[in-house]
């Protein structure tokens, strides 16, 4: 870490009014990068100056970085050591422990909980740990030790993998760093056991922000036909069996995904409702159109179609394309239910994506609930890039 005291950057000249409002990041070309400040390492603790030298908060400087600034403390005496990371740390339980009888969750969510980029998603003893910025992988040592007095986990998995890092210009991979990892590790929900690859899957191998919405929708399923696109593991898919689905089609491009799906299905005796296809999902719902299926509720819950501002364009095509195919799989008064996690995508884009399809289609569509991210997901009231999930159901006649 720094030694005292921090070394300082400046914001340039009427720039960096956003942070001075409030929001959790300073870009590139907000803040003046002179040769001392474009040399530090990158995750360096630093105080921030307004244009007129007053300090105002201490940040993580990443000069590599376009979000060359991240917020760490609006204090500017602030020491950014392994007391203040094991406070937060404190806090994040905190807050789970009043939202959750079983500790299964996302247990920090980056600026959303004060940690920049750090994202930690638990199961029971198991951590998977996402140090998304050079802040968060800097300080993971510190991040580690504090878990340690907190939860004394026995399994410790760090993934790199994320796009974010890339951003940071940090490198990927994934390792083991306490226990060991023998195949996929059973999540409890309330209802049907669903399996995480933390090893090999997607992110921390389970998405915990969608289970508020597994449970909407589960509510709806009882004696329905259910096709879940994007299925991955099952989370849809397992849910409306649980509700009471009369049969699931789980559509997705990975084996190992949907074998964890099936495991889930046989272990709680519902596999004989369940028919998982490992096929392109766009491919995928072609081929059930051309079979004239119809379903009672389609679910589409696809990868981030525009994780960025730069491929907006791009994933608002690709969202509209998506309800295009799953509409003629819609059963007359049934439900349609589209998710987007792309954090360029608002509800209105997607809202809009959806119009246009239901217009070209002649389908009259009533949109009868939204949904986000569960309560571990927490969003930060200035920066609607930590509310990144939309989920939007609609009654199609």
């Amino acid at each position: 870490m720094t030694q005292e005291p921090y070394p300082v950057a400046r914001l340039r000249p009427n720039r960096g009014k956003a942070y001075l409002g409030g929001h959790p990041w300073v870009y590139k070309d907000e803040l003046v990068l002179d040769r001392r400040t474009s040399n530090l390492v990158p995750g360096t603790p630093v105080v921030l100056e307004d244009a007129k030298r007053v300090p105002v908060g201490v940040v993580a400087l990443n000069p590599a970085s376009g979000i060359v600034a991240r917020e760490l403390d609006r204090d500017s005496a602030a020491r950014i050591g392994g007391d203040w990371i094991a406070d937060c740390l404190s806090r994040a339980l905190a807050l789970r422990d009043r939202l959750y009888p079983r500790p299964f969750y996302r247990l920090t969510h980056g600026e959303g909980d004060g940690l920049p980029g750090l994202v930690i998603d638990r199961a029971a003893g198991v951590l998977v740990i996402q140090p998304n910025t050079a802040w968060a992988e800097a300080v993971l040592p510190d991040i580690i030790a504090a878990l340690d007095t907190l939860l004394s986990p026995e399994t410790i998995v760090v993934n790199r993998d994320s796009r974010g890092r890339i951003q940071e210009g940090l490198e990927g991979g994934r390792e083991v760093l306490r226990g060991s990892v023998e195949g996929p590790i059973k999540i409890e929900t309330g209802g049907m056991p669903l399996y995480a690859d933390i090893e090999e899957g997607q992110k921390t191998g389970v998405y915990f922000d969608q289970f508020p919405n597994h449970a909407y929708i589960a509510a709806l399923a009882s004696d329905r036909r259910v096709l879940d696109v994007f299925s991955h593991t099952g989370g849809f898919a397992l849910a409306c069996l649980s509700g009471g689905a009369s049969h699931v089609t789980a559509i997705d491009s990975s084996a190992r995904a949907l074998d964890l799906a099936t495991k889930a299905a046989q272990e709680a005796g519902v596999d004989d409702r369940l028919d998982s296809r490992q096929i392109d999902a766009f491919d995928g719902m072609r081929a059930l159109a051309s079979d004239g299926e119809a379903f009672d509720i389609v679910i589409c819950d696809p990868p981030a179609f525009a994780p960025r501002k730069d491929t907006l364009e791009a994933g608002i095509r690709a969202y509209e394309r998506t309800s295009r195919l799953a509409l003629p799989l819609v059963a007359p008064q049934g439900i349609l239910v589209l998710c987007s996690c792309s954090h360029a995508v608002t509800p209105d884009a997607l809202m809009g994506s959806a119009q246009r399809m239901f217009h070209k289609a002649r389908r009259t569509a009533r949109m009868i609930h939204s949904g986000r991210a569960g309560p571990d997901h927490p969003v930060h009231p200035a920066l609607a890039e930590s509310g990144y999930l939309k989920v939007l159901v609609f009654a199609v006649d």
